[in-house]
């Protein structure tokens, strides 16, 4: 009797090398926080995002208290977008450019 081999699993994911982390950038804003609702080629750029992945390196290293799924404000000036989703937001981002993690207190 034959044994048919597994499948393979063709899902391609990304890590980040270095001292890098990958983020999901939010959505710009398309309106303001008073609610005053922009025109559709107008949009607030946003710098915030949400850490997706972490490079080896990132994480064990105990001076970036970085982890999966913080909320991030970066620095977009080095930051490297991946062709990966049809909406582009994934970005490599080098963890200097990170400038703050939100927290909840408590």
């Amino acid at each position: 009797m034959a044994t048919s081999k597994p499948k393979s699993s063709n899902i391609e994911i990304i890590e980040p090398i270095g001292t890098r982390v990958l983020i999901r950038k939010d959505e710009d804003k398309k309106q303001t926080k008073s609610g005053i609702h922009l025109p559709d080629k107008i949009e607030i750029p946003t710098i915030t995002g949400r850490v997706v992945a972490i490079s080896t390196q990132v994480e064990n290293d105990p001076d970036y208290p970085i982890v999966n799924y913080d909320r991030i404000l970066f620095n977009p000036k080095h930051a490297i977008p991946v062709d990966f989703e049809g909406d582009n937001r994934l970005f490599v981002v080098p963890v200097e450019d990170i400038v703050a993690v939100f927290r909840k207190d408590g």
